[in-house]
């Protein structure tokens, strides 16, 4: 195997994906106003909070679930193109993925309203996310070929991608129903800035003994890419005019779609509480600066045929170029400009949170806080142990994670929250997350797979969060 061919490859994948969206350090860590962001319906006792613009609220989460860098390039005295052949093409199957997101708070607001048991809020963010799949086919018929491998069906459906970038505006309505139960919903608007993706293929290729030459290929392709943006960024001549592109494109000028996020949390006692939420059940209809690409056909063919004498006749022929024509003219490449529609990838987290220790006092004894005269919110303890689960759809079917956790509340100054989570990504995920308030700064920092901190190049997870805020909890 040539060294630069299977560069190739793996630059080539490394740099079309990017998809991991789990944020369970922030999930029912109700001392950060960004938890309603992933559940509408937290229980929340601010009387308003502001984020402070593009500080209030900055994710980064990246994964794969193959190899690491260290496995590549990693000292070990052994051969690159063995560790290339034996990690990578006999080490990966088409399952394994790179993903990642990224997520950044323009504006973030949330006030109470006049019904002390009513909670809005409302923000704008941009996110940009991108997920790719080991085409492992692909890959051993690019690098190994086809002539020992007759017989042998290269999936054409290993290629599987998608990527996407967009502004986000939302409201939400967040209510206390009574001592129990309290419900949320946000609404969302998507602003896509450009989205491209590539997840329905279909086909085949594959190679047997030919009857009138020495190999016969047979061509079966049902195969698209579809775009949406990609063209109007590409004619950003110039830093000023890509600039202004993204930025009208995020703001209603390019292609919209409609979402909701739900969400409730239910004590079923003053110790017990269960959580859920289900987000961006949504689409977006791209119909503004649209470019598709089709491959689709069928045909087996047994290569160049030479017919002598007859082909002597006519020295002039072009063989090659006679059996390619042939080739386009039943499988065409084509492209066309037809709207599509993309659905969001929806997520899915529950909890179940046990409570215990002496229960602390609220920031504030006011009319909106737990301890508050006629509350519906009962006070926090001071310790939380519990479960969560995550799922969110993708193009390969739901990936699912598994987290325990522990919440420790230390007065109104600090809370933490560590958790042990189990993916796809890696079994040793350990984090932890720190809240502190100062009067009414409230700044927080998230962080995943704390162990690979130890060895970055090694990981084949990280992720932050972190952010600042305003808060109030009012006056008595």
């Amino acid at each position: 195997m040539r060294l630069s061919k299977a560069l190739f490859v793996i630059s080539f994948w490394l740099c079309v994906s990017m998809h991991a969206q789990n944020k369970q350090l922030l999930y029912d860590f109700t001392e950060i106003p960004q938890s309603l962001m992933i559940n509408p319906g937290a229980q929340v006792d601010f009387k308003w909070y502001a984020g402070v613009p593009t500080v209030s609220g900055l994710s980064f989460q990246a994964g794969s679930s193959g190899i690491s860098a260290f496995d590549l390039f990693a000292n070990d005295g052994l051969d690159i193109n063995d560790k290339l052949r034996d990690r990578v093409l006999n080490g990966m199957t088409a399952r394994d993925e790179l993903s990642g997101t990224y997520q950044l708070e323009l504006l973030n607001v949330g006030f109470r309203g006049k019904d002390p048991n009513m909670f809005y809020s409302f923000g704008i963010y941009n996110e940009g996310d991108a997920i790719g799949y080991w085409f492992e086919d692909y890959a051993i018929l690019a690098i190994d070929g086809n002539a020992d491998q007759l017989s042998k069906r290269f999936d054409l459906g290993d290629l599987k991608t998608r990527g996407e970038m967009m502004n986000v505006f939302h409201f939400g309505a967040n209510k206390i129903v009574n001592r129990k139960l309290t419900v949320g919903a946000r609404a969302k608007i998507y602003s896509s800035i450009f989205d491209f993706n590539s997840t329905r293929n279909k086909g085949f290729f594959v190679t047997r003994p030919g009857q009138n030459n020495l190999l016969s290929s047979t061509f079966n392709a049902d195969m698209q890419w579809r775009t949406s943006g990609i063209n109007a960024i590409k004619d950003g001549n110039s830093e000023e005019t890509l600039g202004n592109t993204i930025f009208k494109r995020g703001f209603f000028g390019g292609n919209l779609g409609l979402g909701v996020d739900l969400g409730f949390t239910y004590k079923t006692n003053d110790q017990t509480t269960f959580t859920g939420s289900l987000l961006d059940l949504g689409l977006i209809y791209h119909s503004n600066d649209v470019e598709n690409y089709t491959l689709n056909g069928d045909i087996t063919t047994e290569g160049v045929e030479v017919i002598l004498p007859d082909a002597l006749s006519n020295p002039n022929l072009d063989f090659w170029q006679d059996l390619v024509d042939d080739i386009e003219e039943v499988i065409p490449f084509e492209n066309n400009f037809d709207s599509y529609v993309t659905f969001r990838p929806t997520k899915l987290n529950a909890s179940l949170r046990y409570n215990w220790g002496e229960q602390s006092l609220g920031a504030a004894d006011c009319d909106c806080g737990p301890n508050a005269s006629g509350s519906n919110r009962a006070p926090k303890y001071l310790n939380g142990i519990g479960g969560q689960i995550y799922m969110i759809n993708r193009p390969r079917g739901p990936q699912t994670a598994l987290t325990a956790f522990y919440i420790r509340r230390f007065g109104n100054i600090m809370a933490l929250k560590a958790t042990y989570t189990v993916d796809k990504f890696s079994y040793t995920n350990v984090g932890l997350g720190i809240n502190l308030q100062a009067g009414p700064v409230n700044l927080y920092f998230l962080a995943d797979n704390l162990l690979a901190y130890q060895n970055l190049i090694d990981s084949q997870y990280l992720s932050f969060q972190l952010g600042l805020n305003i808060i109030s909890w009012g006056k008595k």
